[in-house]
């Protein structure tokens, strides 16, 4: 457990503050994918993440909606019914999940090149207009 006042400087802080918070380890084949040596990257709307603690550990699912305020995670398929009946996300801590696959966005294209890291560079070189010399 943390002490008090590191608790409390976790839900305190500022919301850009915990925006950074909102990273999750990265898998070892996505790692090797993407060909960084970062450790964890922000969780976004759409990625691939596996439950790594509690009750549903082992479990994957895409991400639904992200509450950066909340500092939570809510993933398609876990949910429970409230009294009203109707079914409602269950909420997940960032560090208790991996990604396992992104969901390719304009930062992460421009970062990461998501598109296809497999194609040669030849292929790359003679889809180039040629030269016109006059």
């Amino acid at each position: 457990m943390k002490r008090d006042t590191d608790r409390k400087n976790f839900y305190e802080a500022k919301l850009h503050e915990k925006k950074a918070m909102m990273r999750a380890h990265l898998s070892k084949e996505l790692k090797a994918k993407l060909g960084t040596s970062s450790r964890a990257l922000l969780i976004n709307k759409g990625d691939s993440v596996k439950v790594m603690r509690g009750s549903s550990r082992g479990k994957s699912a895409k991400v639904a909606r992200v509450s950066h305020s909340k500092l939570a995670v809510y993933l398609e398929g876990f949910s429970h019914k409230n009294a009203k009946g109707s079914e409602i996300l269950i909420a997940f801590h960032p560090s208790n999940l991996m990604l396992t696959d992104l969901n390719p966005s304009k930062d992460r294209k421009g970062k990461f090149k998501l598109e296809n890291k497999s194609q040669p560079r030849a292929a790359e070189a003679k889809a180039e207009k040629p030269e016109i010399r006059v």
